[in-house]
């Protein structure tokens, strides 16, 4: 059976490099002072819908992601490696979404696709770690949901078996289709760029890059249409303003520490139960935990 395959994929700020300009004054992610990247664990959800594709002739793969102009990067990216389509959700009434309205605009925008059978995500993204975005357009698709996925076992009559991670041990679910699956981290790695797919995709550009961007490329979007890439508004999508971006999030951060470790506050344990035990008296006694 062929799948029509949803990736909702998400371009984040690189952690690794948090400075002191990484929040605005409202509280929300300075993503222009930041590098951004691929979600990590949403590209361990993509080399699951791309396995999938290859057991599945026939079977597509739309990615779907939120942000700013420069998020189109994330749609790009999945089609080069195996992705058929994509669509940008971009507009300034999306801005400074908590996981509430995020899911919102997802679910929304996966309404207007219409036709899936499997939408599938990282676990969570490493600018929260929240992990409740995936459960969320479940609940508001009316869809059931499997988390932690570790490998998709088996699809077939209108069922998937999937494995999935979880403290403790690992579990093997059965669940109906259409469904909604978040992965782990510890899930298989995505394959790379394929050189091919790079050569066909790399002037894929949404309407507003393409007026950003070289008119020596403009005859290009007539000739193939799949380089355009889609890009809709909370309008295109039906979307109500006042469930979007920062009217629609009732979590608000007050504010942001950037904790810098010295060596002077490094410490040498051995092996014994003691000094593990006074760690953690100390690190719940200065709140560092706890």
């Amino acid at each position: 059976m062929s799948l029509k395959i949803v990736v909702l994929a998400k371009q984040v700020p690189d952690t690794r490099n948090v400075g002191k300009d990484a929040m605005k004054a409202d509280g929300t992610v300075n993503r222009a002072a930041l590098p951004a990247i691929f979600n990590p664990e949403d590209l361990n959800a993509l080399e699951q819908a791309l396995r999938l594709k290859d057991a599945h002739p026939g079977s597509t793969i739309t990615m779907l992601t939120m942000g700013p102009g420069r998020a189109a990067d994330i749609i790009r990216e999945g089609l080069y490696r195996g992705a058929d389509n994509g669509y940008l959700l971009t507009d300034r009434a999306f801005a400074g979404a908590d996981t509430l309205a995020t899911s919102y605009a997802l679910a929304t925008a996966i309404r207007k696709i219409g036709d899936y059978d499997i939408i599938i995500g990282g676990r969570q993204a490493i600018d929260g770690d929240t992990a409740q975005v995936g459960p969320q357009v479940a609940e508001k698709l009316g869809l059931t949901q499997i988390t932690y996925t570790e490998d998709i076992l088996k699809v077939g009559n209108g069922r998937i078996t999937v494995k999935r991670h979880i403290d403790g041990g690992i579990e093997t679910v059965e669940a109906p289709l259409p469904i909604v699956l978040t992965v782990n981290g510890s899930a298989a790695a995505c394959r790379p760029r394929n050189a091919r797919r790079v050569m066909k995709y790399k002037h894929a550009k949404t309407v507003t890059e393409k007026q950003q961007g070289d008119l020596d490329y403009t005859n290009l979007y007539d000739r193939y249409d799949y380089l355009n890439l889609a890009e809709w508004s909370v309008n295109d999508v039906n979307g109500d303003v006042e469930q979007c971006g920062l009217s629609g999030s009732p979590t608000k951060v007050k504010t942001i520490q950037n904790i810098v470790f010295q060596a002077k506050e490094n410490k040498t344990l051995d092996a014994g139960d003691r000094d593990i035990e006074d760690l953690i008296v100390e690190l719940l006694a200065n709140h560092t935990i706890g």
